[in-house]
């Protein structure tokens, strides 16, 4: 891939995840371009063209020509559901429109997230269970998998679980996470680093996740009473049984039929690479 594959329109790139893509794909040799709401402290070295997800019109400019669209853009950290629907469902929707009538042969790729499945699954989530999301995130995510699956496009989707690494925070932020939902200790995560979203992600613009929903995770879900250790805080342990062991633990078994393979295969050599 190189800047002769076209123009790659990317969304959400002053998130966490976003700001460690971006850098990695042009580091490829990508022509990417970065839909932001403001060019202000936006570094030079980045392309950029300002638009607003929930401003159809702003991003006809952005979309034209562009040869694949990564839609990485979400609301989550927030009590405020209106604001996550409208984000992440109807920006979506107005990417998709956007794209449909001035860049219909581009290849759209959505990042959605690994919590759209059954909490009560009897095995690790995979992408054509029946899926049940709890809370608005993941419903607002459903729907717009929905959407775009429905356009017309040439399109994919990305689940992710838990996203860490690259200084992010993501991990140093569980212990506060843990003490509200009170998780058993035993509940293991699926993860994936930052760098291997990046793997995924140049994989699927090269056309061989078209058409699919597909799960991308490292090799080994860990246990949340271990991933709090590396942070160096404790949890309360427990010998209790553990009601849900497939919650958060997902299938990534397609993704590695396609080729998908991740440089960092557990959080455990994130550790030892000093890529937390």
């Amino acid at each position: 891939m190189n800047k002769e594959s076209g123009k790659i329109l990317v969304t959400g790139t002053t998130g966490l995840v976003g700001a460690r893509l971006l850098p990695r794909l042009t580091e490829a040799g990508l022509d990417c371009l970065a839909l932001v709401r403001s060019k202000n402290n936006i570094p030079s070295t980045i392309s950029a063209i300002e638009g607003d997800l929930l401003d159809a019109a702003s991003l006809i400019e952005a979309v034209k020509d562009a040869t694949a669209i990564i839609h990485l853009a979400a609301v989550f950290r927030t009590q405020d559901t209106d604001l996550i629907w409208k984000s992440n469902f109807e920006g979506t929707c107005n990417l998709i429109e956007t794209a449909k009538m001035h860049a219909p042969g581009c290849r759209f790729i959505l990042a959605s997230t690994a919590h759209v499945y059954d909490t009560n699954n009897s095995h690790p989530g995979r992408e054509d269970d029946a899926v049940d999301p709890q809370h608005a995130y993941p419903a607002s995510k459903l729907a717009a998998e929905k959407a775009l699956r429905e356009s017309g496009l040439n399109w994919s989707i990305l689940r992710f679980p838990f996203v860490y690494g690259d200084g992010d925070g993501h991990l140093e932020m569980l212990p506060k996470h843990m003490a509200a939902t009170k998780w058993h200790p035993a509940t293991r995560m699926s993860t994936i680093h930052h760098i291997d979203i990046a793997t995924a992600m140049k994989m699927a613009l090269t056309g061989k996740m078209d058409g699919r929903i597909v799960n991308i995770s490292d090799e080994s879900p860990t246990s949340v009473y271990e991933l709090i250790q590396l942070v160096g805080q404790t949890m309360q342990p427990s010998s209790e049984p553990l009601q849900n062991p497939w919650y958060l633990h997902i299938d990534s078994s397609l993704a590695r039929s396609f080729g998908f393979q991740a440089v960092v295969r557990t959080v455990y050599q994130a550790v030892q690479e000093n890529l937390l």
